[in-house]
């Protein structure tokens, strides 16, 4: 698990979430017209619960149990579903002892195959260009040293490529071309861009000596990502073209996991230290709306494709259950939540039925 902020910085940034949440007045969102399905993994209990979102509300649709080693708590981690949305692929993190991936089919849930990486495989993405599968290899395991990226050619379900990457890898997504593929160095305190064609490690960017990177989002349309430093409660908004931090947003504590909307308005945050969901309008770089989740320690996020809704994973403590929750983006309302397995983290985004 990444660790959580420094305590000296938690009351600093307790303060500073104060005055970022403007309050805020709305009505209650209508019911959705649409439907949206979600995969989302319990690391605690080794499921993947897919999570359905609709006009009559949230509810479990399918539990599917992952791992090969059924004595044994291996850690679902990492989540996604190939571009065509045939299959998706989860990262068990607790190997013996190296951790895999795992590829399922889409409409069966059946197991198709898997493929051992390196040392606590955490987040993945499969690219639409080249069909390729990339993971960070987080390393959580021993001393600090460089860890890398693994690349898998998923109709074989082969690791073709694994790259050096930095200390603790993290929070890897790729552009929405699939030509490159960026992440974070937790203990490099920098932001990586691979080449994903040339498996090439192209820019590094120092994001401060000490910052703690947690996650990256997808590049927006006007060519910028968005990185937490969660240990020092800030949001940088990165311009890709000049490759420097154009921004930065103070949050408030432990700004984890974050997604952008597709037209690139719109940012949603978790705060892993602060047990809360923020919304971020990018225009004028203010926390339109800050919301306080139903249960402890908020983990993942991801948008649905039209950006009406944000779904984020609940980790809970001790014998709490996991939880998925529905927040409308618009107005930071919180619209459903249903319970899941323990210590819910990894979420991808699977579909949408009119």
């Amino acid at each position: 698990m990444v660790p959580g902020p420094p305590s000296a910085l938690v009351g600093v940034a307790l303060a500073l979430a104060c005055s970022v949440a403007p309050a805020r007045a709305s009505e209650a969102p209508d019911p959705p017209a649409r439907t949206y399905y979600v995969y989302a993994a319990a690391e605690s209990d080794d499921e993947v619960a897919i999570v359905r979102y609709g006009p009559n509300g949230a509810e479990v649709v399918d539990t599917i149990a992952v791992g090969s080693f059924p004595a044994e708590v291996e850690g679902p981690h990492g989540l996604n579903v190939d571009p065509d949305g045939r299959y998706w692929y989860v990262s068990i993190a607790h190997g013996f002892p190296y951790g895999s991936v795992h590829k399922y089919e889409t409409e069966t849930n059946a197991w198709v195959a898997d493929v051992r990486l390196g040392l606590f495989p955490a987040t993945l993405d499969v690219s639409p260009s080249t069909g390729l599968l990339y993971a960070v290899n987080f390393n959580l395991h021993g001393p600090l040293e460089p860890s890398s990226i693994s690349v898998v050619e998923v109709d074989t379900m082969t690791e073709v490529a694994r790259v050096e990457t930095g200390i603790r890898p993290h929070g890897g997504r790729l552009s929405a071309d699939g030509s490159s593929f960026f992440s974070v160095n937790m203990m490099d305190f920098e932001l990586v861009e691979l080449d994903a064609f040339s498996f090439q490690i192209t820019r590094r960017l120092s994001l401060g000596e000490g910052v703690m990177p947690t996650w990256v989002t997808r590049p927006t349309g006007a060519g910028l990502v968005y990185v937490t430093g969660s240990n020092v409660a800030k949001i940088f908004e990165v311009d890709l073209t000049a490759w420097r931090v154009r921004r930065t947003f103070e949050t408030g504590a432990g700004p984890y996991n974050l997604d952008v909307t597709p037209d690139g308005t719109m940012l949603v945050v978790t705060y892993k230290g602060g047990d809360a969901v923020g919304f971020w309008d990018l225009q004028s770089g203010q926390e339109t709306a800050r919301t306080t989740t139903s249960r402890t320690i908020p983990h993942g996020v991801t948008l649905t494709p039209d950006g009406e809704y944000a779904f984020v994973t609940l980790e809970g403590v001790g014998s709490d259950a996991g939880t998925v929750e529905v927040y409308h983006v618009a107005t930071g309302d919180r619209v459903a939540a249903v319970d899941i397995g323990k210590q819910a983290g990894g979420i991808a985004f699977w579909k949408m039925e009119d």
